[in-house]
């Protein structure tokens, strides 16, 4: 048992991807925002620095729109730094996809390098693509709320808390 979400429970990379998708798909439940959520896998092989594409049908009260994100999981222990990014050009990687941004979801963290390009790429980009990165901890924080994605991907908390609320109930 663990008392904390920890990434050690998930097993490999495709996994983590595994998990990322079901991140997602899941938010068409729990969003009130969001009309749709369209996941699609880069499939098995290279994926060219995506690997999913996520389009959100969104309605924000006057009219429905899409927003579509390439996302690229980096199941490392070590920081991520630029030369992990460096096969992929990633203006041109959102612009291959009809995007209209790029995140990066991290197990762990991020060296300084990558995110000054990712300022650096928000500050000069004169498309308006969006860069955003969830280091591991951010991301973390996100599934904590997840209930429905722990006893899939994180047995041993989910262990924990069934146990803690078990003892917790009257």
């Amino acid at each position: 048992m663990k008392n904390t979400l920890d990434f050690s429970e998930i097993r490999d990379w495709k996994h983590f991807e595994d998990l990322l998708l079901a991140y997602f798909e899941l938010l068409k439940i729990e969003e009130k925002d969001i009309v749709d959520v369209e996941v699609r896998p880069s499939g098995v092989g290279s994926d060219g620095g995506r690997d999913l594409l996520v389009i959100f049908r969104v309605n924000d009260g006057v009219v429905s729109f899409n927003r579509r994100w390439v996302v690229q999981g980096k199941f490392q222990e070590a920081n991520v730094l630029q030369r992990d990014l460096s096969s992929v050009n990633i203006p041109s990687l959102i612009h291959q996809y009809g995007a209209d941004g790029y995140l990066l979801v991290c197990k762990g963290s991020v060296s300084g390098g990558v995110t000054k390009m990712f300022e650096g790429l928000n500050a000069e980009c004169r498309f308006k693509y969006k860069y955003q990165i969830w280091q591991g901890e951010q991301f973390k924080r996100r599934l904590l709320t997840k209930f429905s994605l722990h006893a899939q991907f994180f047995p041993k908390y989910h262990e924990f808390t069934e146990l803690k609320n078990r003892r917790l109930e009257p």
